[in-house]
C-alpha cells in the first residue's frame, strides 16, 4: 500500500483530521483546501517570523485568491517559542475577536499552541506545516507546559494539514533531525507498550500499532538521505509523523508514540534545558531520551527475570508514602510534585497486586523478551542512524551530563501514569542498577548536572 493509500485510510478513521496534502509545490493549494473543509471568508495566519518567511506570504495569497480576507498574528522568531498554556491561551484571545478560522503556519511549538487554542474556542483550523520535526501535526493532543508541569493536553487536531516538500526541504537541517528523532523514539516506545501489553495493563491496539509500526524501520531507514534533504526521504520522514499523529488521535492518547523515552525528555524541556545559548527543541531531547531507553532495554534483555524473587521483591517494595517523600525530594513542593503523585498514585501497585504482576513477569519472561528482541534496536544502531539523519544521539550533545542524565532518568517514572520500561525496572527492584550501567561513562568535565 503507498503512502498516500496509508494516509487516506487513516484519515477516513479520523474523526476530525478531514484532509491530509502532501507534495512538491503545494503551498499554492492552500487556498482551495480551506474552501473545501472550511466555510465563512475570514481567516487568522498564525506564525512565528521564521515560519512566516518560509511559508506565511504564500500562505496568504493563496487565501486571498479564493476570496478569503486574512488577518495574521506574527509572533517573535527568538528566541525559541516554549509550548505553553500561558501562550495557547493568548492565542485564544487573539483569534476570540472574532470568527476567523485559524490557519497556523509552522512546526511543533506553533501547531501545539493553535491547536490548543482552537480547541478553547471550539473552532477547526487549518495547519501548513513547514518542517518534518515532530508528530503533532495530526494528533489530538498538544504537549504543553502548565504551571512548569509537561502534560499532553487532549483536543482536537487539525481539520486539514498541508505540507509542501519544497518549504519542507529548506527547513533548517536540525529540525529535520528532530523530526527523526521525535520518530525514532517510536522504537522504545513500542517497547513499553508491548511490556504493558504483556502485563495486562494496556492491550495493544491492533489500529493503532500498525499505523505506527508497520512502516517504522522503512522511514527510518534513510537517515543520510533524510540529513541532506532528499525529497523522497523527507516525503517518508513527514508522511510517518502524519501517520504517528493520526495513530494517536484513533487510539485516544499519545501511548502509541510515547514511552520512557520522552518521559525523560519531558523532565529535560520542563527543566527548559537549554545549550549553546538556545533551549533544546523537542525532538532534540527526545532523541537523546530515546537512545537511553534503548540502553535500559539493552540491560534489561541481558537479564534473566524467569528467577525473579517474587516474595522477597514484594516484601521490600516502596509502598505509595515512600513513593510520595521521593517524588517530593526530587521536584520540591509545588505543582509539579503535586501533579507527579497523582499520576503515580494511578499505576502503583503493592502487596497481593505486586505480588500478581510479578508473577507474572517471571513466568512470561522468555516470551516477553523475545517480543522485546523483535522490537527494540540496539543503542549503537540508533545512534548511529540519528548522527547519520542529523539528529543528536548523546546526552552531551545537548548540554546533559552523567549526574543529570541519571537523575532525570530515575525521576521520569514519575511524570505520567502510563506503564513503561522504567516502571518495569523499578518493580522489579532493578531500575538503579539499570541506569547505572546505562550512563556514559565519567568524562573529566561535563554539561548540566
Amino acid at each position: 500500500m503507498s503512502m498516500t493509500e496509508l494516509i487516506a485510510g487513516a484519515v477516513a478513521r479520523s474523526a476530525t483530521v478531514a484532509e491530509v496534502v502532501v507534495g512538491r509545490g503545494v503551498l499554492a493549494e492552500t487556498g482551495a483546501l480551506f474552501r473545501r473543509q472550511f466555510a465563512g471568508d475570514l481567516a487568522c495566519i498564525i506564525a512565528d517570523e521564521n515560519t512566516w518567511k518560509a511559508a506565511g506570504a504564500a500562505v496568504e495569497a493563496s487565501l486571498q485568491a479564493v476570496g478569503v480576507t486574512v488577518r495574521r498574528h506574527v509572533l517573535p522568531g527568538k528566541p525559541r517559542l516554549k509550548p505553553t498554556v500561558e501562550l495557547a491561551d493568548s492565542l485564544r484571545d487573539v483569534l476570540a475577536t472574532d470568527g476567523a478560522v485559524p490557519v497556523a503556519v509552522g512546526s511543533g511549538v506553533i501547531n501545539d499552541v493553535v491547536k490548543h487554542a482552537a480547541f478553547s474556542l471550539d473552532r477547526a483550523y487549518l495547519c501548513v506545516g513547514t518542517a518534518a520535526s515532530m508528530d503533532g501535526y495530526t494528533s489530538a493532543g498538544a504537549p504543553l507546559s502548565d504551571k512548569g508541569f509537561k502534560k499532553t493536553i487532549q483536543c482536537r487536531p487539525a481539520r486539514a494539514v498541508l505540507g509542501d516538500l519544497n518549504v519542507i526541504a529548506a527547513a533548517p537541517a536540525e529540525m529535520t533531525g528532530w523530526g527523526y528523532g521525535d520518530l525514532a523514539g517510536k522504537v522504545p516506545a513500542g517497547g513499553d507498550w508491548i511490556i504493558a501489553d504483556a502485563l495486562g495493563i494496556e492491550a495493544v491496539d491492533d489500529v493503532a500499532w500498525p499505523l505506527v509500526q508497520g512502516g517504522l524501520r522503512g522511514w527510518l531507514g534513510m537517515p543520510e538521505r533524510v540529513a541532506s534533504g532528499d525529497r523522497d526521504a523527507l516525503e517518508g520522514l513527514f508522511a510517518g509523523l502524519t501517520l504517528v499523529g493520526l495513530a494517536m488521535e484513533l487510539h485516544g492518547s499519545s501511548r502509541p508514540a510515547s514511552g520512557a523515552d520522552h518521559q525523560i525528555a519531558h523532565l529535560w524541556e520542563m527543566d527548559d534545558l537549554k545549550f549553546g545559548g538556545e533551549r533544546v527543541s523537542h525532538g532534540a531531547c527526545v532523541a537523546v531520551g530515546c537512545v537511553m531507553a534503548l540502553r535500559l532495554f539493552d540491560w534489561l534483555l541481558e537479564q534473566d527475570l524467569s528467577t525473579l524473587d517474587v516474595g522477597a521483591i514484594t516484601a521490600t517494595a516502596p509502598t505509595l508514602a515512600q513513593k510520595t517523600a521521593e517524588i517530593h525530594t526530587a521536584f520540591g513542593p509545588g505543582e509539579i510534585a503535586a501533579r507527579a503523585v497523582e499520576e503515580v498514585r494511578a499505576k502503583h501497585a503493592e502487596g497481593a497486586a505486586l505480588r500478581a504482576r510479578l508473577e507474572r513477569v517471571r513466568d512470561g519472561w522468555p516470551k516477553l523478551a523475545a517480543r522485546l528482541r523483535t522490537q527494540v534496536m540496539t543503542p549503537d544502531a540508533m545512534v548511529a542512524a540519528l548522527h547519520a539523519a542529523g539528529a543528536p544521539a548523546l546526552a552531551e550533545e545537548i548540554g546533559v551530563g552523567r549526574d543529570y542524565l541519571r537523575r532525570t532518568t530515575l525521576n521520569a517514572r514519575f511524570l505520567r501514569s502510563r506503564y513503561t520500561v522504567l516502571d518495569l525496572l523499578d518493580e522489579c527492584g532493578l531500575l538503579e542498577a539499570a541506569v547505572e550501567a546505562s550512563l556514559p561513562l565519567p568524562r573529566l568535565k561535563e554539561g548540566r548536572g
